[in-house]
């Protein structure tokens, strides 16, 4: 391996280790684990039939950050695990989400400002899918 390869390849590392450090990765996974263990939610999302259960947007890559607001104010809103300490680490997401959207933290998750979205899923679903996306950043 020669002398450009070597310096190539730790600039990739150090740019991958500041963009899940831009990205709280850490952070965002321990809350969102919490919340799954706390998350007793997972009854079928049929936005047609009034249910109790909430559809949440299950975001198309390039636009989670987007989706990743969206779904947390929706449960903001509606309070939907009813329990302070979970709604407590939800408004910390949806302000970690909001602040890396708004300042183009995270780019590969955020090329645009709206959620565009193909299927809506549980809060267990959501919460799965913010979990896989930041493990992803964080290998």
């Amino acid at each position: 391996m020669n002398a450009s390869m070597l310096s190539y390849m730790l600039f990739s590392c150090l740019l991958l280790s500041v963009q899940a450090h831009n990205c709280s990765v850490r952070e965002i996974i321990r809350y969102t684990k919490h919340l799954l263990g706390e998350s007793s939610v997972s009854c079928p999302c049929r936005e047609t039939a009034v249910s109790s259960c909430s559809c949440l947007p299950i975001p198309e890559p390039g636009h989670e950050l987007a989706c990743f607001v969206e779904g947390t104010e929706h449960m903001l809103k509606n309070n939907i695990l009813n329990h302070n300490t979970s709604n407590t680490i939800i408004a910390r997401l949806n302000l970690t989400f909001q602040t890396q959207l708004d300042r183009k933290l995270c780019e590969s998750l955020a090329r645009g400002n709206q959620c565009q979205y193909k299927t809506k899923g549980n809060v267990k679903e959501f919460f799965n899918k913010i979990l896989r996306t930041y493990q992803a950043i964080n290998k």
